[in-house]
């Protein structure tokens, strides 16, 4: 009896108000689900991180400091070499030595100083919109350093490389599943709205680039690049590359929905008021099935997130002195430099966070498009 109440319960949760909104229920039950809402936060996170990551790194992520090389994560101390509490957290200078007994590098705190981490302070310059600016979130005084993530063999800040990765990574996975997105709900649409030889012709194309693993395909093209192309184009060329091959799945889903659409009263309703080919697709079936290409572009984008980094980290996509996740990764396929040196796969962790969060946001909006399931 209990049981049957609470699912009753449920059910009258999902019923739509009245002159409720499709996108309100939506929202509705998008704010059910906890994981989504996590997902989404940790996304949004991520992507400011990642959007001003100029303000949030202390250090120009592509000035060497070789006496720093390899400097390990610096910690963050509230209580001093004596004992007493500082409400501002400080850093101490790292200083490089040698093991006497393995002549191994090691660093050691240097405590006879501390230095006092600060916020929004004066740094390195950068050119947001092309306005020269020097401010930044936290940094120390003149004379301190502050590695929180550590830095690579060259010295450089492994935490602002991270921070400048992400927006790389990010941005090559968003372009490409934005492309994959029109160009599979484009073919979808088409091939259903006017079926017949078109239907056959663009099915047959789908089919054939479905006879290829993606990722195989993916390093085999990209080892056409030319080595002698800027990061530049080597960056569209490897965002081309994505767009062009991952569209297949998303067509033949919209293809099914508008299959279904097509013999709907308000679209033959449309046709006989005289309205264009184009006028139906764009305005009466393609919007609806926007909802759907939402929710697919949400889980395309960490799947080409992780082949990014994959293809880069193989030395196959993406090469310094562009940067992104998969470039910092680079260091890590040397098993005795990541044994002594295991921040440098830190990267990794970035990784890992944004695609859990992509999925657990994909999930909660593929389950809050139909809002009248009980899922």
């Amino acid at each position: 009896m209990l049981k049957d109440k609470k699912a009753r319960e449920k059910v009258s949760i999902l019923k739509p108000v009245k002159g409720e909104a499709y996108i309100q229920l939506v929202w509705r039950k998008f704010k059910r689900s906890r994981t989504a809402i996590i997902g989404g936060v940790l996304i949004a996170i991520i992507a400011v991180l990642a959007i001003f990551a100029p303000f949030f790194s202390p250090y120009d992520p592509l000035k060497c400091e070789h006496r720093a090389s390899f400097s390990p994560p610096q910690k963050l101390h509230f209580f001093d070499d004596k004992g007493r509490f500082h409400l501002r957290p400080f850093v101490y200078n790292l200083k490089l030595e040698l093991d006497p007994k393995t002549w191994k590098r090691i660093y050691t705190e240097d405590k006879s100083r501390r230095f006092p981490v600060y916020f929004f302070v004066r740094g390195w310059e950068y050119k947001p919109f092309g306005i020269p600016c020097r401010l930044h979130f936290f940094g120390v005084q003149k004379g301190g350093a502050i590695h929180l993530l550590g830095s690579d063999a060259y010295g450089r800040d492994l935490g602002s490389r991270i921070l400048l990765g992400g927006r790389v990574s990010l941005l090559i996975a968003l372009l490409g599943a934005t492309l994959s997105a029109f160009i599979g709900s484009m073919v979808g649409t088409i091939s259903a709205y006017y079926g017949g030889i078109i239907d056959m012709i663009l099915q047959r194309i789908v089919e054939f680039l479905q006879c290829f693993p993606q990722l195989p395909l993916w390093m085999a093209l990209s080892i056409a690049i030319p080595p002698t192309w800027s990061s530049l184009y080597v960056f569209i060329a490897i965002m081309m590359l994505f767009g062009l091959l991952s569209w297949t799945t998303l067509a033949r889903e919209v293809r099914g929905k508008v299959l279904s659409l097509r013999e709907q009263e308000f679209v033959l309703s449309a046709k006989e008021a005289g309205a264009s080919d184009a006028r139906v697709i764009f305005k009466y079936l393609l919007p609806n099935c926007l909802s759907h290409i939402i929710v697919v572009l949400t889980i395309t984008i960490p799947w080409l997130i992780l082949a990014e980094s994959t293809l880069s980290f193989l030395g196959l996509g993406l090469q310094p002195p562009m940067v992104s996740w998969g470039v910092l990764l680079q260091k890590a396929q040397n098993l005795q430099t990541l044994g002594r040196h295991p921040w440098i796969a830190m990267p990794g962790i970035f990784i890992v966070i944004t695609v859990l969060g992509f999925n657990f946001l994909g999930d909660g909006l593929r389950d809050a498009a139909d809002p009248y399931s009980h899922r």
